[in-house]
């Protein structure tokens, strides 16, 4: 696959606008792993995780989460999950965030009851994919068919 992705790339790949992006990455939210921007005229480059979390984030936000609390559940998920990202569970309740890990149940805004609503991460992992295959294949150089004619003399 790929090295890494620009940030029109990523941002096309997870849904959200370059600017909602731009403004992830200067307030801390998610950092490109590949290559932070550095300047005027440098450009961020974003791993296929950081891709993942893009994706995540932008899951939690169309679920009523607020920025901020998005902000610290990432804080807890990036210093407790040592696992892939996508192979966990967020459990989502008003306002609320719980992370099912295994057979564990971990309250990651230490507020929440009751269960209304399971955002599996494992379907994060498959919209990102298609989300790359159908980017590639949109800017896939077409092939053209060169026609010779042969002369005999």
């Amino acid at each position: 696959m790929h090295q890494g992705f620009s940030g029109t790339q990523a941002a096309e790949v997870v849904g959200i606008s370059y600017r909602q992006l731009d403004y992830w990455a200067r307030t801390n939210l998610v950092r490109p792993s590949g290559c932070d921007a550095n300047g005027s005229g440098s450009r961020r480059v974003y791993s296929y995780r950081d891709l993942l979390e893009l994706r995540v984030i932008k899951s939690l936000l169309d679920a009523g989460i607020k920025l901020e609390s998005v902000r610290e559940v990432f804080k807890y998920l990036r210093s407790h999950v040592d696992t892939e990202i996508a192979a966990a569970h967020i459990v989502i309740n008003g306002q609320s965030v719980v992370l099912c890990q295994g057979d564990q149940l971990i309250d990651v805004m230490r507020n929440g009851q009751g269960v209304l609503n399971v955002l599996p991460l494992s379907g994060v992992k498959d919209q990102v994919d298609s989300q790359i295959v159908r980017m590639e294949k949109a800017n896939a150089p077409v092939q053209r068919e060169v026609a010779t004619l042969d002369i005999a003399l």
